[in-house]
């Protein structure tokens, strides 16, 4: 439930930051472009960093190894 609920969150902060930028940064259609593109691959690259450290938690590689002895 939390992933699919902080993935909505981003999706939403996303749409509000590229409406912002398509109304705050006006200068012609390429300036727009570039902005809206920083703006989209911000969003996903946070997102991608939350998924990939959210799920690392679900089933960690490294394991304790115990010793018999102790």
């Amino acid at each position: 439930m939390g992933f699919l609920v902080t993935t909505l969150i981003f999706a939403v902060i996303g749409i509000i930051a590229s409406l912002c930028t398509r109304i705050c940064c006006n200068r012609g259609p390429s300036a727009n472009l570039l902005h809206l593109t920083l703006v989209i691959t911000a969003t996903v690259c946070c997102w991608m960093m939350w998924a990939i450290v959210y799920l690392a938690q679900m089933k960690p590689l490294i394991v304790p190894i115990l010793n018999e002895g102790e």
